[in-house]
């Protein structure tokens, strides 16, 4: 199994359900994080990565972590620095149409959304709310391009559009898709080598449906026009996903390999959680299973069955132990003597 592992976490992409499967496997394996200096959750995001940002980096005596996975802005030559050169990268992707419309009730407090009461509104006259000097601007636009290093304002030329995709492809080994969770776990699997355990998971950090709407196919368009870079990176790597299921596993052995993952993911169900799944974070019995609740959305969570024997109940909390409270206690563990 590859233990050297950096990934770049794009923000509303299922991103978060990705780290968790990073965090059981680095915890398991007794691994290294690369944690923001002082605990936190974000690589001093929305600046670009640097080095120094890793808590326990000292240039004089660089120190390689075995995951990076924290939300960061992309910078290589800059990541070289704390993971080894035989690293894998790999990051996931987002329909850009869905992107928008959960930012837009997740970041509804950004400065370019906080005064349209609808995205309709938002995308009517976009520059009436959106001013690009101001920091917080990066989640109204073009937000995976910002998140890979580039500029979301940039001119949306064929010649740019190329070396974007080519930057990318250089960096990363793999690009997945959120659309397509489980076909990407197989392939993650995959390239990395390890169990079907290792990436079952349960969704994380998703919102309650009562907040989503089915978007008018106008405004469909407009939100393709408005993150058009983004677009332009969706529907290549989107391509490029197949293209390499249909290369290294094939469709039939895919269509297996999914259905196993499901399988064990709704036995693991069974065992882990009262009810069927996820529910509203007010009926979340145990606080230290709530996960953070942002801008307008409601973020769904899990209660564990009860009376489950001691092994089984830790590996069940660690399946649906939300993203904070997980990076706090790993990091507390990597740095017993530092307390965020």
């Amino acid at each position: 199994p590859k233990t050297d592992i950096v990934f770049l976490k794009v923000h509303k992409s299922a991103s978060s359900t990705v780290m968790n499967i990073l965090f059981r496997f680095g915890e398991t394996h007794n691994l290294t994080f690369a944690f923001p200096i002082g605990g936190g959750n974000q690589l001093f995001y929305p600046r670009h990565f640097l080095a120094r940002f890793v808590q326990g980096f000292s240039p004089r005596r660089p120190q390689r972590f075995n995951i990076l996975c924290h939300h960061m802005r992309f910078l290589q030559p800059e990541v070289q620095k704390v993971v080894s050169r035989s690293a894998v990268y790999f990051s996931i992707l987002r329909n850009p149409v869905q992107l928008m419309e959960s930012s837009f009730v997740y970041y509804k407090g950004a400065s370019a959304f906080s005064h349209a009461h609808s995205l309709e509104e938002f995308l009517s006259h976009p520059y009436l709310y959106y001013n690009p000097a101001n920091k917080d601007s990066h989640y109204a636009r073009n937000l995976m391009t910002f998140d890979f290093g580039f500029n979301p304002n940039g001119e949306v030329s064929a010649k740019r559009v190329q070396l974007m995709l080519e930057a990318i492809e250089a960096s990363f080994d793999l690009l997945l898709i959120s659309e397509y969770f489980d076909e990407s776990m197989v392939l993650l699997k995959e390239m990395l080598c390890w169990d079907l355990d290792s990436v079952v998971s349960f969704p994380l950090n998703s919102r309650d449906s009562s907040t989503k709407s089915p978007l008018p196919d106008t405004i469909v368009e407009k939100i393709k026009n408005w993150n058009r870079l983004d677009w332009e990176i969706y529907t290549h790597f989107n391509r490029t996903f197949w293209e390499r299921i249909d290369r290294d596993i094939g469709r039939e052995r895919m269509q297996r390999e999914v259905k196993a993952l499901r399988e064990r993911q709704a036995e693991l169900a069974r065992t882990c959680l009262q009810g069927t799944g996820s529910v509203a974070p007010k009926d979340i019995k145990d606080s230290s299973l709530r996960p953070l609740q942002h801008g307008n959305a409601k973020i769904l969570g899990y209660n564990l069955k009860q009376g489950l024997d001691k092994e089984t109940e830790r590996m069940c909390r660690r399946l649906v132990t939300p993203e904070l409270q997980y990076s706090s206690a790993l990091y507390k563990k990597q740095f017993p003597q530092k307390h965020p």
